[in-house]
């Protein structure tokens, strides 16, 4: 598993500095003001004036910021160097209050201390964790009694297509210990590094279960039909800049959120 980790940390790292200067991630318009978080997450979580936050697997940071300008004393952790080092960069170039960690998630507890009021994840994260049960116990490791996760994520059925114009069913739904392993030739923000992916699939039974394994109290689970982001070819954009599978009434779950509190 570390092999594996260790070659998605490679590809991160590679992707990290074309991502930041991509027109998909418009960190110019974050410099001007832009806030990078969903209307969804925002209105979910609500305030976060005067909390602490820490943001797991937050790339180069522009959602940790985000989270900053609304209030949040944040903190944002990556095991990518690169990213870290952006993310670093663009909160003094903003004059944003804000810590940023390198690490393997796995290994968090050793390398960051103290509680936080909120845990965040957001957004094609999942997939790269081998195992949710150590992540569950390392967000309720971190989170203070009556602490909030929050997640907002991509639904894992519409991690199932192949990238089609037609919907295929080409990958699990359920979790194996063994990654699905691709070759790529770039990112989904234009950058042209390319390498070998490896992906792990988790049901919404494993991620529930994993946090309520690590004591936490499931407030709500909410699904979408709906993403921000057009991650298959079939969907299609509403007036609402949203994406949808619009060929089936009512869609297909294409979102999920989830807030959680430590027991």
């Amino acid at each position: 598993m570390n092999e594996h980790i260790e070659s998605n940390r490679k590809l991160w790292d590679a992707w990290a500095g074309d991502h930041a200067a991509s027109e998909f991630y418009d960190v110019e318009g974050f410099k001007a003001g832009r806030c990078t978080l969903q209307e969804i997450e925002r209105q979910e979580l609500g305030e976060v004036a005067g909390k602490s936050l820490l943001h797991l697997q937050c790339h180069f940071g522009l959602d940790t910021l985000s989270w900053a300008r609304l209030g949040a004393k944040v903190t944002g952790a990556d095991f990518s160097p690169k990213a870290i080092e952006i993310a670093r960069s663009l909160a003094t170039e903003c004059g944003i209050g804000a810590e940023f960690v390198c690490s393997n998630l796995y290994d968090l507890p050793d390398r960051l201390t103290g509680q936080f009021d909120v845990v965040y994840t957001s957004l094609g994260v999942l997939c790269w964790l081998p195992e949710l049960e150590p992540w569950a116990e390392m967000i309720a490791h971190f989170l203070k009694p009556a602490g909030v996760f929050y997640m907002c994520e991509f639904h894992r059925f519409a991690g199932l297509f192949a990238w089609e114009d037609t919907p295929r069913l080409e990958y699990p739904y359920f979790h194996n210990d063994q990654p699905v392993c691709e070759q790529v030739d770039g990112s989904y923000a234009g950058s042209t590094a390319g390498g070998q992916t490896a992906e792990w699939s988790h049901s919404l039974s494993d991620i529930i279960g994993s946090l309520l394994s690590a004591g936490m109290e499931l407030k709500w689970l909410h699904e979408f039909p709906f993403t921000n982001y057009r991650h298959l070819p079939f969907l299609t954009q509403g007036s609402d800049g949203m994406w949808r599978y619009e060929a089936l009434p009512g869609g297909l779950p294409l979102m999920f959120s989830i807030k959680a509190v430590r027991s």
